[in-house]
């Protein structure tokens, strides 16, 4: 395993063979605009000679002898139960006192109820600050070049707003540019890196050692380079 696991040669022949059974039209490779691979998070079952595919992605609450508690394996879209089921056994072991739930109807941060969708919708409730942001300076609603319609305004809110600190966390955990065209993600790195260094008060030292960093990781995010 990696930090930064990299799609194999295989991999990518089966999805564009496999989607193009599907397409009107059979992508071929020079219609990829990214390739990324993930890890998966599984809780074995203790069978050694079960395949991956065959582990249940089903989650588990561990106590330990000392007391700490691991929630192994699950997703994110089953984050609240398991939550509950970790919270339910921490408290059957008198780690905590009982005490009833109260977030079965919590709603999470942003959230919204409406049928206008727009390029901001993903941010939820947020969105309205981020149009505060770009009213409040024409620069912040400019989009950062003319192939995206992520906006000056985007940046600066994932700074101020959301932890974000590197190039990375803008362009591949906060906006997913990264993930949906990887060469617009290389030519938006050096405009990003110019607008967190003013935002975070950094040098020019700082922006360079971002760009090259980001330009770097997102190389092997491109069929030109993941196979070399």
């Amino acid at each position: 395993p990696s930090i930064e696991p990299q799609a194999l040669e295989k991999e990518v022949e089966f999805v564009l063979k496999t989607a193009g059974k599907f397409l009107s039209k059979e992508p071929q490779r020079l219609d990829v605009l990214s390739v990324f691979a993930g890890l998966r998070p599984l809780a074995a079952n203790g069978d050694e000679t079960a395949k991956t595919k065959e582990i249940s992605r089903s989650h588990k609450v561990i106590i330990s002898a000392s007391g700490l508690v691991s929630v192994i394996g699950g997703k994110w879209t089953t984050y609240r139960k398991m939550a509950e089921d970790a919270m339910n056994k921490i408290m059957n072991h008198q780690l905590l006192s009982a005490k009833s739930g109260s977030t079965q109807n919590l709603k999470i941060h942003g959230y919204e109820i409406t049928d206008k969708a727009s390029t901001l919708s993903f941010y939820g409730s947020d969105k309205i600050e981020i149009e505060k942001l770009e009213k409040e300076n024409k620069y912040f609603a400019e989009p950062l070049s003319k192939e995206t319609h992520i906006t000056v305004a985007q940046v600066i809110w994932a700074v101020r707003n959301e932890m974000a600190r590197t190039v990375e966390d803008v362009l591949a955990r906060r906006t997913r540019v990264l993930f949906s065209d990887s060469k617009l993600a290389i030519k938006l790195a050096p405009v990003v890196a110019d607008i967190m260094m003013k935002e975070l008060n950094r040098d020019e030292m700082w922006r360079k050692n971002q760009v090259d960093k980001f330009n770097q990781l997102a190389k092997n995010y491109s069929l030109d380079n993941v196979f070399e």
